[in-house]
């Protein structure tokens, strides 16, 4: 394979009408897949299934590797299924319909295990993905870009690797119930573009329990004046909301400077469980989107920490409690520590709910553990970005005997392994976790032993 179908003159303009033959040979951690040309260079293919034999149209073209898009495929890979969502190769939320299930998770354990002896040059043991139940319905919530077509507010996501909007009527991501949810939200946005006191909306947001059934809509806006009861009663009407908050963000459209947040009606909280513990999350804060998952992992986090009643424990990147809540069950002394203003006050409130104790403290990770002293275990859940390399000098030097980091992106989670080995620990184990079926990302939870 990787025949050449057009030639371009090695020191003229390039062309961008070149296709080549290919066999897709892997998906790589991102949207495409991966094949290489007669010569040696690889195509990452955008559209490709591992097994497919394709003509593949050049797009971009790099001195040791091309860019390009699938044409036709001549004879599909046995793992190539049809994508069921209308929207599939044009919206971004998406990467990988069009590849069986059980291929998609191969792929991710993969990912996690090339990247950590890529970057890190760790050869650790990386388990069998722990798969979603749901393979689509699965998401708890989605954010929803708002934008202008045609003089008309539409809503839905950002484009396969672009910027641009894709407008959407339905999300199969979300419960069946509520997969029309995006189409509701649209009729409501242009209902509201009629009152001149409507300034703009940035984007929009759904959560939908799987315990209980509690929904939540968000509206990011920036300040200044706005309908809140007629936002608030249309919003409801329309998608059985039981809270409808504004969330007020500085700045540009798609950034998190949060100002300030204003709940139009209910309770200002959306309330979901994880297995035996009950969760109020507050418009700003994050919480796993795949609550079946998400079960899974705190059971799995809890397991490979083996707490002991006399062992102190800390939490770091606690959240609104996610692990907190059934460490602090264990009885041991947990240390929550946790930066964003919303998640401290939910995840107070989480451990009053349910009748637990844990010492929380606020704050930049790396300040906080300067005067916390030294733990025996230790749980980190960072943001994608991974941990700053003075936050995780912080936290070696509080010597927990066991690590576990929770990741949602192999290559920082590479980066830290390779720092922790350094700094004395052995990387025990990792298991995969899908909590988002369909798309290229992939949770990691990774045991480190001190050495």
């Amino acid at each position: 394979m990787g025949g050449t179908h057009a030639e371009n003159s090695r020191n003229g303009p390039e062309r961008m009408d070149e296709t080549v033959e290919l066999e897709i040979e892997s998906l790589s951690y991102g949207s495409d897949a991966v094949a290489h040309t007669a010569d040696g260079r690889v195509v990452f293919v955008r559209g490709g299934c591992p097994g497919d034999v394709v003509v593949a149209r050049v797009t971009r073209k790099h001195p040791r590797r091309l860019s390009a898009v699938v044409a036709e495929v001549i004879t599909p890979s046995a793992d190539r299924v049809a994508p069921p969502c209308p929207f599939f190769g044009e919206c971004g939320g998406c990467q990988w319909q069009h590849v069986a299930y059980a291929a998609q998770l191969d792929a991710k354990r993969r990912a996690v295990a090339d990247t950590l002896a890529r970057i890190a040059k760790i050869d650790a043991p990386v388990r069998d993905v722990v798969p979603s139940p749901k393979e689509y319905g699965y998401r708890n919530h989605v954010e929803l870009r708002v934008g202008t077509m045609d003089k008309r507010t539409v809503v839905g996501y950002s484009a396969l690797g672009e910027e641009r909007l894709v407008p959407v009527d339905r999300c199969l991501l979300l419960p069946d119930r509520f997969q029309k949810a995006p189409d509701a939200l649209g009729g409501v946005l242009r209902f509201l573009a009629r009152d001149p006191r409507t300034g703009p909306v940035n984007r929009i947001g759904i959560r939908v329990a799987v315990h209980g059934g509690d929904v939540e809509v968000d509206l990011w806006t920036p300040p200044g004046p706005f309908p809140r009861q007629l936002a608030a009663r249309a919003i409801a009407d329309a998608t059985r909301a039981a809270t409808v908050a504004r969330v007020l963000v500085r700045d540009q459209p798609l950034r998190r400077d949060v100002a300030g947040v204003e709940v139009l009606s209910g309770g200002g909280a959306w309330h979901e469980s994880l297995g035996e513990f009950a969760y109020a999350v507050s418009a700003p804060s994050f919480f796993q989107v795949n609550t079946r998952v998400a079960e899974e992992m705190t059971r799995i986090v809890v397991a490979a920490l083996d707490v002991s009643g006399s062992d102190r424990v800390l939490d770091l990147y606690a959240g609104v409690g996610t692990f907190t809540l059934p460490l602090a069950a264990t009885g041991a002394d947990i240390v929550a520590v946790e930066g964003a203003g919303s998640a401290v006050r939910d995840l107070r409130r989480n451990l009053e709910d349910n009748g637990l104790y844990a010492d929380v403290a606020p704050g930049d990770a790396a300040r906080a553990l300067a005067d916390l002293g030294r733990f025996d275990l230790a749980v980190v859940d960072p943001p994608r970005a991974g941990m700053r390399p003075d936050a995780l000098s912080a936290l070696v030097s509080t010597s927990p005997r066991r690590l576990v980091y929770v990741s949602c992106d192999p290559a920082t989670l590479a980066r830290d392994a390779r720092a922790l080995v350094d700094a004395g620990y052995a990387l025990h184990e990792v298991t995969p976790v899908d909590l988002f079926p369909q798309s290229f990302h992939v949770e990691a939870i990774a045991v480190f032993d001190r050495a």
